[in-house]
C-alpha cells in the first residue's frame, strides 16, 4: 500500500508530530509513505523517509492553483492509495487538486479537534460543506470530535470512524530536575494559541500562589501569543515565578520531572500531551472539553468544568499536596495497553483496507 500524508508545514505542532510517527510505523509494516507538507518551515520533523513541500503561498490558498497543480503531479507520480489529509488547510488543497486535476485515490480526513469551534459563518459552513462532501473518510481523535462533526455535517454519518491518538514508546526518558528547587512544579504543554488558555493559565496560577504553596509554572511551547502572555504575567506580578521554555526536543522529561501538570485548554480533540502525562506517571488537571472526558475521569486524573478557573486551581493544589498513586498506575496501565502508536497503526492500516475495499 502506498499512502501519501499531506501535513500543514514542517512544524512542531501535534498534528504535525502525529502524522510523522504514525507513517514510521506504517513504513515499519512493510508499506510506501510519503509526507507532503502545504507551507515550507524549517523544524527537522522525525520521518524516515521524503518530505516534500509544495511552497503554497498562504495568502492564496483559496486559489492556488500552481500548488494544486503541484500536488497533482506528486500525486501522478508517487501513485498512492490512499491521501490522508492533516489538520489545517490540507483538507482545502487535497479536495481543490483533486477536483480540479481529476486524481484518483481516496481522501481520507484527519479530524484531531472540533471544527465547529471553528466554522462560525455561513459562507465557512458552506465552503467546507462541499470540501467534506468531496471526501472518503473522516477518521476523528474522539468520540467527541466525531459527535462534533456529525453535528455540523450530517451527511458524513456513514463516512466516519474514531482512533486516537498515539504515543510513542520510551522507557529511557531522560531525567531532569526543574528549578528551583524545593518547589512544586507545575507544567503546560501547548503552542501559545487561543485554544491553548494561557490567560486563564495565569488566572489558575495566581489563585494558586494565594495559597501561600511555593510553586513555579514551566510552559513548553511557542507560538504567536507569547510574548503576549509574558507581558500578562509580567502585570500580574507572575513572571518571576513562570519559566518560558519555547519549542523543546525532550518535552517527556518536563513532564516526568513534573509534580502535575496542567491543561485549560477551551478547544481540544483528544490531546497527546495528557498521554504522554500518564504515560509519565505524572497526575493531570484539566477542563472537560472535547474527548478529554475519554481519557480522563476520576480513576485517572482531575477533569474541571470549563472555565471553573477556582476549581482548576483548588483541584491543582489538591494534587500537589495528597497524589493519589492508584490514579497514576490506573492511568498508566491505560496509555500502555491502548494508547501506543503501535497499536494505534494497526488501526489505521484496517481503515484503509476497508475504505479501498468499498
Amino acid at each position: 500500500m502506498k499512502v501519501l500524508q499531506l501535513i500543514q508545514t514542517r512544524q512542531n505542532r501535534g498534528a504535525e508530530t502525529f502524522a510523522c510517527q504514525l507513517s514510521n510505523h506504517i513504513k515499519k509494516l512493510g508499506h510506501d509513505v510519503l509526507i507532503v507538507s502545504i507551507y515550507d518551515g524549517d523544524a527537522e520533523l522525525n520521518f524516515s523517509g521524503e518530505i516534500i513541500a509544495l511552497g503554497a503561498n498562504l495568502k492564496n490558498r483559496l486559489y492556488d492553483f500552481g500548488a494544486w497543480k503541484r500536488l497533482a503531479n506528486i500525486i501522478d507520480s508517487f501513485q498512492p492509495d490512499i491521501v490522508q489529509a492533516n489538520a489545517g488547510d490540507t483538507l482545502k488543497y487535497s479536495v481543490f487538486s483533486k477536483v480540479i486535476f481529476r486524481w484518483d485515490a481516496p481522501i481520507v480526513v484527519r479530524n484531531a479537534s472540533e471544527v465547529g469551534r471553528y466554522i462560525r459563518s455561513f459562507p465557512q459552513k458552506l465552503l467546507n460543506s462541499f470540501l467534506y462532501k468531496k471526501v472518503d473518510q473522516i477518521i476523528s481523535v474522539s468520540k467527541a470530535s466525531e459527535k462534533d462533526i456529525l453535528n455540523i455535517f450530517p451527511f458524513l454519518k456513514n463516512k466516519t470512524s474514531v482512533i486516537t491518538v498515539g504515543l510513542e514508546k520510551d522507557e529511557d526518558i531522560h531525567v531532569i530536575n526543574l528549578k528551583p528547587y524545593n518547589t512544586k512544579h507545575i507544567v503546560h504543554v501547548g503552542g501559545f494559541s487561543f485554544e491553548k488558555n494561557h490567560k486563564g493559565l495565569l488566572k489558575i496560577f495566581k489563585i494558586i500562589q494565594a495559597s501561600k504553596m511555593k510553586v513555579h509554572l514551566h510552559l513548553i511551547g511557542d507560538g504567536p501569543l507569547r510574548k503576549e502572555i509574558e507581558n500578562k504575567a509580567e502585570k500580574l506580578g507572575l513572571f518571576d515565578k513562570i519559566s518560558f521554555y519555547g519549542f523543546v526536543t525532550n518535552p517527556l522529561s518536563y513532564i516526568k520531572a513534573a509534580d502535575v501538570l496542567v491543561l485549560p485548554s477551551i478547544i481540544e480533540g483528544l490531546p497527546g500531551v495528557l498521554i504522554e502525562a500518564m504515560y509519565c506517571k505524572t497526575p493531570v488537571v484539566a477542563y472537560d472539553v472535547g474527548g478529554i472526558e475519554e481519557i480522563v475521569n476520576p480513576d485517572t486524573g482531575a477533569l474541571i468544568p470549563l472555565n471553573d478557573e477556582n476549581l482548576f486551581a483548588n483541584a491543582t493544589i489538591e494534587v500537589l499536596r495528597n497524589p493519589s498513586q492508584t490514579r497514576i498506575d490506573t492511568a498508566h496501565q491505560m496509555v500502555k495497553a491502548g494508547f501506543m502508536n503501535d497499536f494505534i497503526t494497526t488501526h489505521f492500516i484496517e481503515a484503509y483496507k476497508q475504505l479501498l475495499q468499498r
